[in-house]
């Protein structure tokens, strides 16, 4: 222990030093302080943007592949995606029309109301039992009752081929990075990237590449959705038994059967865990995915927004929420679903698919029954129901009643938090933050992890990003440490008592399924647009994990620790700050890790507010369909996400090694 301090103790005087020296450059850097120290002259910056945009021009205007420009390639993928989309979109929304635009005519309505919610009330049924066959049911119900039925079918529409799409494409690469060790170290790097670059940078090529319009959506949604599918595949292949895969050796089996008739059967549990990830990041893309020509509950909520419509948007925000349980829960139970075997002898179609063929049944008699009752075909207008009225009377009497508390703490916030902080970091000399994200990854990771951190701080300053990139770190920064400040102390509280856990988990389980652009809308309403603004929303999204990480962590402290920490006589306040804290400490920071993730990606979304940083710059390429500008912008968040995800990791596992826990 002495030796620990003492290796400690160079550290700590150095980090008391930096401190010092920092608050010493932010009061003398006006005076003292050439202006290239805080401000990045231009003259040395790295045209990366321009010259992305230069290749993305090149590669739509003169790029061939073979006998076809590289633009015909892409327009023909998209083509071939739309093909199965339209389908979708006419089975579930439209009905099969005949004729373009205004002068399309409906031949065959879509599949009837009644016959969806019976289709998926027999898959909870199923799956698992009657309670998930009424839960999914009743959430489908909920979409016909509160006038959302036919958004929530394009939605769905878009859901039920992109998902497989998103499958299918995480399956066969995770299966080649389970094959291949060179494969799984070349793509590790580009998923970290695909995971933690925001959403709208996803949006700028596909958009340049692909059009504007659903399909350019959908394989939006597809890219983004895929890389869970493509860890939890090798996580799934390589937990399967090795006795498992002898015994498909001894039996004879080639290199692709073993693949296909041993491990992925054998690792479908955990598989279709990827299935449920897709699915929900699927779900997750719709809004924003909206922005380059989607429909659906994502464009309601989107214009919604735009409008400062309170009621509509949170009721198509609430219907994503709706469709997302529903869809959750029945990839959870197919995915624990054990297989039943068939007694021999039934060999008959009904008793070899009695349920599909009972679903087909009533589907077919649902849509005959719609030709001739309008009800059955298409939910009646006269029996929906709206609640968009009273929220927008809640906001009101809000604005009413609390305006000037409001205000008074947004003033305070502003004056004394918020605006001295940004002012700190636009002041830091960027050779100073630049050798202090440097030394903390020395201190935490070694040297390896000293030149990564360096590495990408050095890109975001000489590609013109730097104060861009600190108002960035500073929105982050403030609202992590505030959903920290409530989420640790809730999680504590939540531990210790079950029936709490259970309403907690319900509240943070709601709060992590409400599409991003939900939080803005009420925030908007309340507070105006800026800083402030984002702040809230970005806290409100973002606090969840550490609620959730904070509680498991306390909750799995060893009991034999606990029960002797009481046995020594500790009181409840030093068994919770001497043993409980200290040993949940490796997962709390995980969650604070994860809330950092979340404050990232709720950042881009708060462009839409007024903030003037990172997100600012990929929105604005969005709209101008700039694609250097949205790219390196977006690498640039994506940067910061992963320094920050380093040197968390590597703190985590320095409290580890010093708590004995690995």
């Amino acid at each position: 222990m002495a030796s620990d301090r003492v290796a400690r103790s160079p550290w700590r005087w150095f980090w008391s030093g930096a401190l010092v020296v920092s608050f010493g450059l932010y009061y003398l850097a006006g005076e003292l302080l050439p202006r290239a120290a805080t401000r990045y002259p231009a003259a040395w910056r790295i045209p990366l943007k321009d010259d992305i945009s230069a290749f993305m021009n090149w590669l739509i205007e003169d790029a061939t592949l073979g006998l076809v420009t590289f633009k015909e390639f892409t327009r023909g993928i998209a083509w071939v995606l739309e093909q199965p989309l339209n389908l979708a979109t006419s089975l579930f929304a439209t009905g099969f029309l005949s004729g373009v635009g205004s002068n399309a005519e409906q031949i065959l309505p879509p599949l009837s109301w009644v016959a969806v919610i019976a289709v998926v009330y027999l898959m909870g049924r199923y799956a698992r039992d009657v309670k998930l066959a009424l839960l999914v049911a009743g959430c489908f119900g909920y979409l016909a009752l509160f006038g959302q039925w036919h958004s929530a079918m394009v939605t769905l529409s878009s859901i039920v081929i992109a998902v497989p799409f998103g499958v299918a494409g995480g399956l066969l690469l995770g299966i080649a990075g389970y094959r291949w060790r060179a494969f799984e170290r070349a793509i590790t790097p580009v998923l970290d990237l695909m995971q933690t670059i925001p959403i709208f940078a996803y949006l700028v090529p596909i958009l340049f590449l692909f059009g504007f319009g659903p399909v350019a959506a959908m394989i939006g949604t597809i890219i983004y959705a895929m890389p869970p599918m493509v860890r939890v595949t090798m996580l799934a292949l390589r937990s399967v038994p090795d006795e498992v895969v002898e015994f498909g050796r001894m039996a004879g089996c080639t290199r692709r059967q073993l693949t296909w008739k041993v491990l992925v059967p054998s690792a479908s549990s955990g598989l279709m865990v990827g299935v449920n990830q897709v699915i929900m990041l699927s779900l997750n893309m719709v809004i924003i995915a909206s922005m380059i020509g989607a429909g659906g509950l994502g464009y309601d909520v989107l214009t919604s927004l735009r409008r400062l419509d309170i009621g509509a948007g949170i009721e198509a925000g609430v219907a994503i929420v709706v469709l997302a349980i529903a869809l959750d829960r029945l990839s959870q139970a197919y995915a624990a679903r054990t297989p039943t075997g068939r007694a021999g002898g039934e060999t008959s179609l009904v008793k070899r698919h009695p349920w599909t063929l009972l679903a087909l049944g009533i589907v077919v008699a649902a849509y005959l029954g719609g030709l001739l009752f309008a009800a059955l075909a298409e939910f009646p207008q006269a029996w929906q129901i709206t609640t968009g009225p009273f929220w927008t009377a809640l906001v009101k009497w809000v604005n009413v009643n609390f305006y000037d508390t409001l205000e008074a703490v947004k003033a305070a916030l502003l004056i004394n938090v918020l605006v001295p902080v940004k002012r700190f970091l636009l002041a830091m000399p960027w050779a100073w933050v630049i050798f202090l994200v440097a030394a903390a990854g020395w201190w935490l990771g070694g040297w390896r992890l000293s030149l990564l951190t360096a590495a990408l701080s050095t890109f975001i300053l000489v590609t013109g990003q730097w104060a861009d990139a600190m108002v960035t770190v500073y929105l982050t920064g403030i609202s992590v440490v505030i959903a920290a400040l409530i989420g640790i102390p809730v999680g504590i509280a939540a531990a210790g008592n079950d029936r709490a856990w259970r309403v907690v988990q319900a509240c943070i389980d709601t709060l992590q399924t409400l599409p991003s652009f939900v939080y803005l809308i009420p925030v908007v309403m309340l507070f105006r647009v800026g800083d402030f603004s984002a702040m809230i929303a970005i806290v409100a999204y973002a606090v969840a994990p550490a609620i959730r990480y904070t509680a498991h962590g306390i909750r799995y402290v060893p009991t034999e620790l606990v029960e002797a920490g009481i046995v020594s006589g500790c009181t409840p306040r030093q068994l919770l700050f001497k043993i409980r804290l200290p040993l949940a400490m490796p997962e709390i920071m995980l969650g604070i890790n994860q809330t950092i993730m979340l404050a990232l990606s709720m950042l881009v979304i708060t462009a839409l507010v007024g903030t003037r940083d990172l997100g600012q710059e990929v929105y604005i390429a969005l709209t101008k369909a700039d694609t250097g500008r949205g790219i390196v912008a977006g690498l640039s968040v994506a940067f910061i996400a992963i320094i920050a995800d380093r040197l968390i990791a590597a703190g985590s596992n320095r409290v580890r090694r010093r708590l004995g826990l690995q």
